[in-house]
């Protein structure tokens, strides 16, 4: 299998298991290098304690992603220092009335005036709103209002699982009947029907 190269915003197994969250983080211990992470088998994977089935599952369903490149939130961004991202707007200069605006990621500290082109690069996801709010997940606004930065947070690509209310589709009906049946007796003992 191939070995995708770490991007800048995912350099390391330990961020990549934190942002595909299930607790997956705490085996970032068992994998020693990037290629283990990519090239460990499920058999493998059982053998080091990754458990239980389903989160092991879960974690070769993200590697085959990540190798074809369909990244979570965030995952183009360029220009990363220390888990953090600068995004700022840029406005096209084309339609002087209405200006069209982009959120653009740059280096750490810079502003747009100060980048070239080539430094700035446009961001999947966030978009701005108004004059100069830009909206999207885990955006967190600079002061002054320059801008937002994005951190690499525990479980920001998760794939979230449902939760079984009433003991999930299948037993639905049943349970709730008999939950049903156990109120009315109460209230039968109670002398309220």
């Amino acid at each position: 299998p191939t070995i995708p190269s770490p991007t800048p915003f995912i350099p390391d197994v330990q961020t990549f298991l934190t942002v595909i969250g299930r607790g997956l983080s705490q085996h970032a211990s068992k994998f020693p290098t990037w290629e283990a992470l990519f090239s460990l088998t499920s058999d493998q994977l059982r053998e080091l304690g990754v458990e239980p089935p389903r989160t092991r599952r879960y974690l070769l369903q993200w590697r085959q992603r990540f190798r074809l490149g369909q990244y979570g939130i965030g995952g183009d961004l360029q220009h990363v220092e220390d888990g953090k991202a600068d995004l700022k707007i840029l406005e096209s200069d084309k339609d002087v009335v209405h200006p069209h605006k982009y959120v653009v990621n740059v280096p750490a500290g810079r502003s747009v005036k100060d980048c070239s082109l080539e430094e700035m690069s446009r961001v999947r996801g966030y978009k701005v709103e108004g004059a100069k709010t830009i909206v999207g997940p885990y955006a967190l606004p600079l002061k002054n209002g320059e801008g937002a930065r994005i951190t690499v947070t525990e479980g920001m690509w998760e794939d979230r699982r449902g939760h079984k209310i009433d003991g999930g589709e299948r037993r639905r009906t049943e349970v709730r009947y008999k939950k049903r049946i156990a109120e009315r007796r109460e209230m039968r003992e109670r002398g309220e029907l």
